[in-house]
């Protein structure tokens, strides 16, 4: 009896070129596993220079400085002793934000910009990344 792909009951496959041979092997299926492969190891190198990566903000015209890597993880600030002798607190509690927040939102573009790499060529799904 045949089915609605024109092979025989019990056959695998049912279009030609898509891995329905014998084992399920060759074909589509292969060639998703390499894609995804691919992905997963191009996924892993991108952790790694996210990790290593380290973005500077600043404030105060660089009396304060904030380190971040490229997850967003705070890795250092550092304040120009000048900025303390003002002894304004407030002051220096938004000097000190503003350079976090500043090294926050460029981590943020790089990441951004490390998983739209991550997409195949010509894959573009729009308000995925």
């Amino acid at each position: 009896m045949a089915n609605v792909f024109g092979k025989n009951k019990g056959q695998a496959g049912g279009f030609p070129g898509l891995g329905g041979g014998a084992g399920g092997q060759g074909g589509m299926a292969a060639m998703i596993q390499q894609v995804q492969k691919k992905m997963y190891e191009d996924a892993e190198k991108m952790g790694e220079r996210l990790d290593a990566a380290r973005i500077e903000g600043s404030a105060g015209g660089g009396s304060v400085k904030s380190v971040v890597d490229g997850n967003g993880k705070l890795m250092s600030v550092t304040i120009d002793p000048s900025v303390l002798e003002d002894k304004d607190a407030e002051m220096l509690q938004d000097l000190v934000l503003t350079a976090i927040n500043q090294a926050l939102d460029k981590a943020s573009d790089l990441r951004e910009s490390e998983q739209k790499n991550l997409m195949p060529a010509g894959l573009n799904i729009p308000g995925l990344f």
